[in-house]
């Protein structure tokens, strides 16, 4: 028998999903059965649903695209967040709600997972906001709207919802015998008419400076815009929203833009560029230290998924891989003038002292390896990270636009589960770590090898900078960072620990974690309270004056 089930995740499969994350309800049990039935899929359980959520969120990040399933209400509900912030950085997850069958909700049954009043479509309502697509599968519709969110997915790079009642599941079907809608590699006329615009302004600039956002990571177009940049030798730069978006160690890198904070060759050299030509960039608060960019409409031309302007006059939208694929046909002359490459750290000398950020993030950047996984925080660990050149082939994962504090432990080893040749480092902080900290388990029952930097300098280190920086509502209980993965089942077979407070202390763990692949690193750095990453300093003040 070939059941909506099947069809549904035959379909995951086409799209390249092979792990599937989430909670078992009873809403959702048989449909699981259809998943741990088959040889091809794998289902990893979850502590919750708001980690699996992450976890998709990590692995779509990674592969390009990722599903999780949850039951009704009480399982959707505590996912939610994890999927607003897969739809605020434009990350393809597909969330598999498992609902009580047709006649239940018909009949306006109070069963439980409910608000009790007969209601089925309240928390799907909800979810319209943070996805790009919902549906509701019938037995008349479920073939063609699984096809139809699963295209948006696809195409939007952004979340969507699936209803499966307990009995759509089962509804036998026939086997699909035709492939997913394949993206149209054709430019349409409104994006032939931007692309010749683009070309009218690049040939008549004398000094353009390109900076990449969040969005080519999302589309996984890198190569692409490689290209361009190659062909052409024009100088590139980053938001900290889109780190890793062009290879760090290639000579046309100029750095990270950050605003005001920028240093200041770097930050000259792109406020005061003839054209800003942003591509699939957003302007955020935190990707710019508080809007602090030194240019203007006038020098921007921005090329987003979501938005298109030139020098301030907005236009359609256009489909991003396609668009970019297509900048290497333009004409116009090849950059001439200098570039600036990024400034490397010399080898440096450590010293038992104690650690502070500084120099963590120096040492830091003498550690990672070409084709690592880095990950930060969003707290000290993600603007210590900013200014940290990657090299050849690293991919950087964060969410500094959303921020949801905890997201990045869960969504590492979901990032790790879908590149397994990559090492995973992860930098979180302790009290981000306290949120999502129920994933060890899963981590080692898993056998997940990631090497994790667990910064313990006593609470929420951002908001005391912000503001309150006394105040009880930042501090937190103080746990045995070092101890945890043995708490949650993990042994001197499958887990690493240690506990690190001066340079060389750090500097002769990270050797020994760089060389056992074998089993997960954790490793608990203790820092000062009072010690942040200078570019958080800067940008804690523009924060509090602008929340004032």
């Amino acid at each position: 028998m070939y059941t909506v089930a099947d069809y549904l995740l035959d379909r995951l499969k086409e799209l390249g999903i092979d792990e599937l994350f989430g909670v078992p309800g009873d809403y959702n049990l048989q449909f699981l059965d259809h998943i741990t039935a088959r040889d091809d899929l794998k289902w990893i359980g979850n502590a919750n649903e708001l980690n699996a959520a992450y976890m998709a969120d990590g692995y779509a990040r990674t592969k390009g695209i990722s599903a999780f399933v949850t039951t009704f209400g009480v399982g959707e509900l505590s996912a939610v967040n994890g999927l607003a912030g897969s739809y605020a950085e434009n990350v393809p997850v597909i969330e598999i709600i498992g609902s009580p069958t047709t006649t239940v909700q018909k009949n306006k049954k109070l069963v439980h997972h409910t608000l009790g009043d007969g209601d089925f479509l309240r928390f799907e309502k909800m979810h319209k906001e943070v996805t790009a697509a919902t549906t509701h599968l019938t037995f008349e519709n479920a073939i063609s709207e699984i096809d139809r969110v699963l295209n948006i997915a696809q195409n939007e790079k952004r979340p969507v919802y699936i209803n499966l009642p307990i009995d759509i599941a089962e509804f036998e079907i026939t086997k699909p015998n035709t492939p997913l809608n394949q993206p149209i590699k054709t430019l349409t006329a409104s994006e032939t008419i931007l692309l010749d615009k683009l070309e009218e302004a690049l040939q008549q600039a004398k000094n353009p400076v390109i900076i990449a956002g969040h969005e080519i990571l999302s589309y996984h177009i890198e190569p692409q815009l490689n290209e361009f940049v190659q062909k052409f030798n024009l100088p590139i730069t980053t938001l900290p929203l889109g780190k890793g978006a062009f290879n760090e160690a290639d000579s046309h890198y100029i750095g990270t833009y950050t605003g005001a904070p920028t240093e200041e060759t770097l930050r000259n050299r792109v406020d005061k560029a003839d054209l800003v030509l942003l591509l699939g960039a957003k302007l955020t608060d935190s990707a710019t230290s508080g809007f602090s960019f030194g240019f203007t409409d006038k020098q921007i031309i921005s090329i987003g998924a979501t938005e298109v302007s030139l020098y301030g006059e907005k236009y359609e939208t256009v489909q991003l891989d396609r668009f970019i694929s297509a900048l290497t046909t333009l004409s116009f002359p090849k950059f001439t003038g200098e570039i600036l490459p990024v400034k490397r750290l010399s080898a440096l000398e450590t010293k038992d002292v104690k650690l502070t950020q500084k120099r963590f993030w120096e040492i830091v950047e003498g550690f990672i390896l070409q084709g690592d996984t880095l990950i930060g925080e969003q707290g000290t660990s993600f603007f210590g990270l900013t200014n940290v050149p990657l090299k050849k082939d690293m991919r950087f994962i964060g969410q500094p636009l959303w921020g949801s504090i905890g997201y990045t432990f869960p969504s590492t080893l979901g990032s790790q589960i879908a590149n397994k040749d990559s090492r995973h480092l992860l930098f979180i902080g302790d009290g981000s770590l306290q949120l999502t900290v129920q994933e060890i388990g899963t981590a080692i029952r898993e056998k997940l090898t990631p090497i994790v930097f667990v910064i313990n300098n006593n609470g929420y280190t951002v908001e005391r900078e912000i503001h309150g920086a006394t105040e009880q509502y930042n501090n937190i209980p103080m746990w045995d960072y070092q101890k945890l993965p043995l708490v949650f089942g993990g042994t001197s077979q499958t887990v690493a620990t240690f506990k690190v407070t001066t340079e060389i202390e750090l500097v002769d763990v990270m050797k020994s974690a760089r060389q056992d692949t074998e089993r997960l690193q954790w490793i608990e750095v203790v820092m000062n309270q009072e010690d942040v990453p200078e570019l958080l300093k800067k940008l804690a003040k523009t924060f509090a004056k602008q929340n004032s």
